[in-house]
């Protein structure tokens, strides 16, 4: 039970952190096997109950710290909060947020999100799961769509809105997945991403606006000579380091912990979240 017991307080707080779990090398006698382990390890140093029947005190059959053993227990996790959310809901209407995309393997999945308003009248945005689709059309996207809420006990006659950005698949009049689900539930109106729109408008106008064009092609120049030379990535980050001091002595800058981290370069996107401001202060 003390084994089992670890192994969850250890990826409740990777979870709760939204860290990895792997290492590039988990062998025994790896420098760092990993946030999994490496947290383990930690327990097990400040507690001597722990360490007696963890890791290498632990039998090699009955270790409880395997990949299937750590997505077991995630699960478990996962669905005890997504209970807590079906709960808070209760029988309140709700909005869908919904976006897909490929990950590192290529994969099509699709995110889905809802939000609603809780009994002390405050809107709430909550995670519902990530899934699986074959492809990106509207007739798949409803289906699963269909699906996933349908395992916790909801259905799309509850629905009071849709949260999507503006591809065709999404928002089209005739088959796209608004006007899919409107037939089904013509309460359930359509509102294109607010952030996503806006994202859009900033792209078109500064598109359109010389001054502001030329002055964004000059930064993403700036970045690519930056960012292509390790040793002028060295010099940028020792001159900002010197002017962050400096800015903390004089006052104009706050201290403390977690404050004044060390970022990288990043180049802008046209159509996601990158913040334009963070990337001119870094």
């Amino acid at each position: 039970r003390t084994r089992l017991q670890a192994s969850i307080t250890t990826a409740k707080v990777l979870l709760r952190q939204g860290v990895s779990f792997h290492g590039h090398d988990e062998s025994e006698f790896s420098e760092n096997r990993g946030n999994f382990f490496e947290f383990l390890e930690v327990i097990a140093n400040e507690n001597p109950d722990v360490r007696s029947v963890v890791l290498e005190n632990a039998p090699k059959n009955h270790q409880l710290t395997s990949p299937k053993i750590q997505k077991d227990i995630v699960r478990a996790i996962a669905s005890l909060t997504t209970k807590e959310i079906i709960k808070d809901l209760g029988d309140a209407f709700f909005c869908i947020l919904v976006d897909e995309s490929r990950d590192v393997s290529t994969k099509e999945k699709m995110a889905i999100a809802i939000c609603y308003v809780d009994k002390k009248g405050r809107t709430i945005e909550r995670f519902l799961g990530i899934s699986h689709v074959t492809d990106t059309k509207a007739t798949t996207l409803k289906k699963e769509i269909e699906s996933m809420i349908g395992l916790h006990g909801l259905s799309l006659s509850r629905i009071r809105g849709q949260g999507y950005d503006g591809a065709s698949n999404m928002r089209g009049e005739i088959n796209g997945l608004k006007s899919l689900i409107l037939e089904e539930n013509p309460s359930a109106h359509y509102i294109h991403c607010f952030a996503h729109q806006l994202q859009l408008t900033l792209v078109a106008v500064a598109r359109n606006h010389g001054e502001v064009n030329r002055f964004f092609g000059h930064v993403i120049a700036l970045i690519n000579l930056i960012g292509g030379s390790p040793r002028r990535r060295a010099s940028l980050r020792d001159s900002q380091s010197t002017k962050v001091i400096e800015a903390i002595a004089s006052g104009e800058r706050e201290s403390g912990r977690g404050l004044n981290q060390e970022v990288g370069l990043k180049r802008p996107g046209d159509t996601r979240g990158d913040h334009i401001l963070v990337l001119l202060l870094t």
